[in-house]
């Protein structure tokens, strides 16, 4: 998948009007992870609030080392197709 075929998937206006949440922008280093491991699919499928946490929880690590544990530890959970942030979790069929 392109890059602008990346940001086309991503940029998709999900219904975030119930997040209570400020918004969290997606890092270009979180999009290209995506990218890569062909999980865009995967992360858009995910319900607002989950990518909106993600991003957050990621972006928040204060070491580069931790980002990327972080980004891993989603990129595991996206690959799997269930669970979220370490919790038993199922999208709905």
């Amino acid at each position: 998948m392109k890059k602008t075929a990346v940001k086309k998937a991503v940029a998709k206006k999900p219904d975030t009007s119930r997040l209570q949440r400020a918004l969290n922008p997606m890092p270009p280093f979180v999009e290209r992870a995506l990218q890569e491991r062909r999980l865009v699919e995967a992360y858009t499928q995910r319900p607002a609030y989950q990518r909106n946490d993600y991003l957050g929880w990621i972006s928040r690590a204060r070491l580069e080392a931790t980002q990327q544990k972080r980004l891993n530890q989603m990129l595991d959970e996206l690959a799997a197709g269930h669970g979220y942030m370490r919790m038993a979790w199922r999208p709905k069929t």
